[in-house]
Order: C-alpha cells, then structure tokens, then sequence
C-alpha cells in the first residue's frame, strides 16, 4: 500500500527497490510482481508528480527506428486490452487516429520508416494531401506532400495509467511509500547492498532506478555520469473556437514542420507542445509548473499554422514538466555494469509515456530472469556513449532528432 493510504513505515528489507513512480518505474513494479517479486516503490512525492503527470500522453507506434517501434506496438496492445493485462483501473485510451506530418524534404525518409513499422505489424499507411483532407477536414496541407497515418492510436490519460499500475502492483504485494526521498544508493564490494533515504535504510541486492529527471542526484555519488540533462517541456490547452463543430475531437497530430504535437484532450480542447531548442537549466527543482506568455503565444501560433480555425482560440491553461535527456535523446535502459543490482530506465526525452508498458515487462524480465526476453536491448545500453557510438536513426527527420521524436 502508499502512504498516502496509511502504509505501514518503512520496511528493513525488499527483494528489490524501485526509485521512482512515474509511470515507468510502475510498470516494472507491476511486471515484477507477475514474477513473484514484490518490490518496494520510493517516491520523493506523490504518484505520477515528475515528467508523467505532464506527459502530453500521446499512444501512437511511429518511430524512425525498430527498437523503439517494437516498444511502442507492443505497449499498444497493453493500452488496448488493458482490463486483461494489468486488470486494475483504466488508462483512459483514447484511439482518435494518429497523423505524422514531415517536410517535404523527409518525404523519403518517411516512407522508409512507414515501410519498416509496417514490417513489424504497425497499424499504418501512407497518405496524401488529399487523403489528410479527407481524414482531418480542419488540418492545413499545403506545407506536406505525404503523411503517415494510424487509424488505430491516438492518446491516454498518464496519471490514470500510473494509477492503473500502482493499484495492480499493490494488489499484487508491491509496496508504493511516497513522500520518501532516497539519498544515495548504498553499494559495497561492487555490488547494490541497499538505499539509503530520508526516513531510513532499506537492505535490498537489487534497484531500478527510474527517478526521471533527478536521476543525476543519485547517479552522481555512484561516479556514474551519463551525461544526462534536465529539459523542461511545455504545454498549453486552447478552447476549441466557433469554427469548429461541437463535442468533436480532431486527431493527434506530430507536425515536424511546425515542431509541435497535438492531441484532442477533451472533446472541446486541445493539447499542444512546440518543441524550443534550449537547455533550460542544471537541476529540476529549478523549473516552475507554470508557462511563459512567449510560449503560449508561440504555441497557438503554431497550432493554427496546423488547424488554421485556432487562430482565434482561447487558451484554457498550460504547465510546465521536466524530463532528462540523453546525449543522443535516445532512452538508456540498462543494466548498468558498475554495480551489480544497478538497473536504470532514463534518458528518454519525455517519450517514454507510450512505451512504459513494454519497459515495465523487459525490466522485470532482466530482474528476475538474468536478462530481456522480449526484444533485444542492446540499441538502450548505457555504454554506447563511452564506446564513441551514440545511437543515431537511418531515417530520422529534419537535422537533429528532436526533430524525430517531438513526443
């Protein structure tokens, strides 16, 4: 149970410890109860309060690369059986159909990556500016000459999917304590020997870390560096305006053109993120909940260069989350060689949302089993850095790979 439901203190020993519940760091939680393992969970807050509870939660299966494609199809058939799969709450799955627009300089790179999710059993299809007219009749296409289009995905609700996981481990035996910070990763003879935190010592041989944008805190003191940084990501909620129908949602949008990704939260808003190419500072405890005027100004402008009938729209609200980056802004999902017991799920630029499922099972598979079983992981190792060889996809868009992954 949480300590926000009256928990029992602290306990002396886990089988293992999971620092972080975000929804990543559940996931696994849970998985690792499927395995008979029964994890404690520490939270320096509350469920859900790092980059998941201002995920802009988007469900879709398009990557420019297979590793994170096979993540994302198999999280998706989690998402959408989930009363079966994880069996406690609902994460609020919402199939709107997903669009993938690109410049007409990507054109090529984005059938070669439509080509290889369809490979791998994606749910999509190419289609032209006529054929996006007819699926979005609000979307402007006069800046594309081909998108990719999945009928099937759309977006979630990722404070409810965290919650759905916490319920299901707990039922499980999982304990979740929030409000407890760890402070240092205990080690010894080059082996995880505990946690140290603000209300105690645990024992435990194993811990994953998944502590989000704070991980450097607790990396740091190991003398693991992984070149990690803290970004913040924004979003504003805009009022659907007169132009547009009533009680009707549009369809998630990732615009490469406009780096922006837009999804239909409620029948009568929308969700938007523009994607600013600045380090926003050195430490998330920096970073404010709240959205500049610059950046809602910047965001509407965006979305109406997208959906020109929110040109006069009224913005609803907005926050502010933070996420760590990697230095390829790939995910680093690995067990770390320093210490043995040491895992880690981080780096994932605010993407991971989506592929937290998936994540969750491959990281109780390497717990509990000695290593994944359902996909290789080689691409997410952490030494790929140290070895002069950061991960850098085929076909991605634009000029560097923000520009690909735009949440």
């Amino acid at each position: 149970m949480s300590t926000e439901l009256n928990s029992p203190a602290l306990p002396a020993t886990a089988e293992a410890v999971i620092i972080g519940a975000g929804v990543n760091g559940l996931s696994a939680a849970y998985q690792l109860t499927r395995k008979g393992i029964r994890p404690v969970v520490l939270e320096r807050s509350h469920i859900a309060a790092g980059a998941t509870g201002k995920s802009g939660a988007l469900v879709r299966a398009h990557y420019t690369n297979p590793q994170e494609t096979q993540l994302a199809l198999h999280s998706m058939r989690i998402f959408r059986s989930w009363a079966e799969q994880v069996g406690a709450g609902d994460p609020g799955f919402e199939p709107v159909g997903f669009l993938r627009l690109v410049s007409p300089g990507d054109e090529e790179a984005l059938r070669k990556n439509v080509a290889m999710q369809r490979e791998l059993g994606g749910d999509t299809m190419l289609v032209t500016p006529d054929e996006i007219s007819f699926i979005e009749p609000f979307i402007r296409t006069d800046d594309v000459t081909i998108a990719a289009y999945e009928p099937s995905s759309g977006f979630a609700d990722s404070n409810a999917t965290a919650f759905g996981f916490a319920r299901a481990a707990e039922k499980r035996g999982a304990s979740i304590l929030t409000g407890i910070e760890a402070t240092r990763v205990l080690t010894a003879g080059g082996k995880i020997t505990g946690v140290e935190t603000v209300a105690g010592t645990i024992s435990t041989p194993v811990v994953l870390l998944a502590a989000g944008a704070f991980a450097n805190t607790l990396l740091g003191p190991l003398g693991i560096d992984l070149g990690l940084f803290p970004r913040r990501s924004r979003v504003v909620i805009f009022r659907h305006p007169f132009d547009l129908p009533s009680n009707r949602r549009h369809r998630v949008v990732i615009d490469s053109v406009n780096r922006a990704w837009i999804a239909p939260v409620t029948p009568t808003t929308t969700l938007i993120g523009v994607t600013i190419g600045d380090r926003d500072g050195t430490h998330p405890s920096d970073f404010e909940e709240s959205v500049e005027q610059w950046y809602i100004d910047a965001a509407r402008e965006a979305l109406a260069r997208r959906f020109p009938a929110f040109a006069h729209s009224t913005m609803r609200g907005g926050w502010t989350g933070v996420y760590m980056q990697s230095p390829d802004g790939h995910p680093i999902v690995d067990k770390l060689d320093q210490y043995d017991g040491l895992f880690v799920m981080t780096g994932d630029s605010g993407t991971s949302f989506k592929t937290s499922p998936a994540i969750g099972q491959i990281l109780a598979e390497w717990i509990a089993d000695g290593e994944p079983k359902l996909m290789d992981m080689t691409p997410f190792r952490a030494s790929r850095f140290a070895e002069g060889q950061p991960w850098v996809d085929a076909f991605q868009y634009g000029e560097s790979p923000e520009e690909s992954i735009v949440r």
